[in-house]
């Protein structure tokens, strides 16, 4: 049973996430050899402020 876990920043709306999860799961049955049932998704959403590079924190634009 594949788990998947997908942290993003946030922002998308739902019709992206479905569509993200629809695209990720027919992939990794594919790629698994397993149902679509076997497949679960977790998407996290991080805020902007949660995200630091290259010594500095990302504010939302």
């Amino acid at each position: 049973m594949p788990i998947i876990q997908i942290d993003m920043l946030e922002g998308r709306t739902v019709e992206q996430k479905r569509n993200l999860v629809q695209k990720v799961t027919e992939v990794v049955c594919e790629t698994a050899n397993c149902p679509a049932e076997a497949v679960t998704i977790v998407i996290r959403d991080m805020p902007f402020e949660n995200l630091g590079k290259a010594g500095k924190l990302r504010i939302a634009a």
